[in-house]
């Protein structure tokens, strides 16, 4: 009933307000059934209950790089289309996604999920079991059998793979290599049993993705096209791919449009729904975006930070305790905000962006 009020009222304000030009639109009263189509329906501001005045300051810092070197920022709330600046930047050019491509490839395991109902995508299938045709493995023992999906979703690999100091690092081995990345990720040696300590590991992603090789028989970024990009309006994605095989590196080889980057976190925000279509199974939203991993071994934990299944989480207060903002996270400051409490997407593709306190200091802070 609140929300329904709080719309309503928005509706009125919009019917009086001056807004003009091109695109811009009164907020209607469908907000949850709005998908947007080759391009989003705009508002002012204020139309969606942001301090207008506290979003101009806020483009001025983005552009003054107050949080860094930003390139693109994009806001939607309620589905309208409210802050989209570019600095040196080009609306159509795709920008490297880094890590963000984790939570792409979450989301493609979801997909693959629902269409894999015999189970051999489960997220206790053993990884033994699913990449059979590369037995046998290096360094096998039992704590290698019993590694899952699951323990690839949520970093609980135990694997002897580290990313920091990054020169020399199985990362740094990986993206020089120009062999099978999918032989040297399951070769890698254990250090322990899975399900344990969380720590991060872009190998776990790479083979989340050849693991959608094995089983839909198609390329990942194929797999990627057909069943999420094409269906919700993206276009022009690119991949850093393996040489060896075409691989794509679902560890941070992603490139897609700022704008786009909307258009993933809006499919979240609608909890894998777009117009009428379910492209990812509600419950996959809702349990890869849950906190299942939280402490001081995690990175952004002064922000205390969640992870779930290649998706982080924050408080939607800085310093709070709850965990109401899922966020898709890359190296350099890309970053992807969704605040379902808010209805609100924040995109920021960066060169090198405080994306957290441009989130908590600069948007959040502007609603009114």
């Amino acid at each position: 009933m609140r929300r329904f009020l709080f719309v309503a009222l928005l509706i009125v304000a919009c019917r009086h307000s001056s807004v003009e030009g091109p695109g811009v639109t009164a907020l209607p009263d469908s907000v949850a059934n709005y998908f947007p189509g080759e391009t989003w329906r705009r508002a002012a501001p204020a139309v969606v209950g942001f301090d207008a005045t506290r979003i101009s300051a806020l483009e001025s810092d983005v552009a003054g790089s107050r949080y860094g070197a930003i390139d693109a920022l994009i806001v939607v709330r309620y589905g309208e289309l409210v802050v989209e600046k570019y600095n040196n930047w080009s609306a159509d050019r795709a920008h490297t996604m880094q890590s963000v491509s984790k939570s792409v490839t979450s989301l493609l395991v979801g997909i693959l999920q629902s269409a894999r109902s015999d189970g051999s995508a489960s997220l206790d299938k053993r990884i033994v079991d699913i990449m059979r045709r590369y037995a046998p493995f290096a360094n096998d023992d039992d704590r290698k059998d019993a590694l899952t999906l699951r323990n690839l979703l949520m970093m609980r690999t135990s694997m002897d793979f580290w990313e920091q100091p990054y020169s020399g690092s199985p990362l740094d081995q990986l993206n020089r290599s120009t062999g099978d990345w999918t032989r040297f990720i399951v070769d890698r040696p254990m250090t322990g049993r899975p399900g344990g300590t969380w720590g991060y590991n872009s190998g776990a992603a790479i083979l989340s993705c050849a693991i959608i090789r094995e089983l839909s028989s198609q390329s990942a970024d194929e797999f990627a096209r057909r069943e999420l990009f094409a269906p919700i309006g993206i276009g022009g994605e690119t991949w850093f791919k393996s040489p060896f095989d075409g691989l794509p590196h679902c560890g941070g080889g992603l490139n897609l449009r700022p704008i786009d980057m909307a258009r993933i976190g809006y499919l979240v925000l609608r909890h894998g729904r777009w117009n009428d279509r379910q492209i990812v199974r509600s419950g996959w939203i809702d349990s890869s975006t849950t906190r299942l991993s939280q402490g001081p071994e995690l990175i952004f934990s002064s922000y205390n930070s969640g992870y779930g299944y290649f998706w982080w989480t924050f408080p939607t207060q800085r310093g709070g305790a709850d965990a109401g903002v899922i966020a898709a996270s890359g190296a350099g400051g890309q970053w992807i905000f969704i605040v379902p409490s808010l209805d609100l997407v924040v995109a920021i593709a960066a060169t090198n962006s405080a994306g957290l306190d441009l989130l908590y200091d600069g948007i959040l802070a502007s609603i009114r």
